[in-house]
């Protein structure tokens, strides 16, 4: 599991998935939430600026991603 710490309120999830490394860009990443790929806390999330806040679990693919 990644933990990525916040350093503000939120992040949107493109981003997310960018600052992450699991995609290699902004496209890749819309692309993965378009497609049903990435979740939000156990649900399909398809709002590519879904704000993720403290708290949030974010799976895509075979990675999971803890926002502390």
């Amino acid at each position: 599991m990644i933990q990525f710490k916040l350093e503000g309120e939120f992040i949107p999830l493109i981003q997310l998935l960018k600052a992450t490394g699991l995609v290699g860009t902004g496209g890749d990443a819309q692309a993965a939430v378009m497609d049903g790929l990435v979740k939000c806390n156990g649900e399909v999330e398809l709002r590519k600026r879904y704000k993720v806040r403290v708290g949030d679990i974010i799976t895509f693919e075979q990675d999971k991603i803890e926002v502390i």
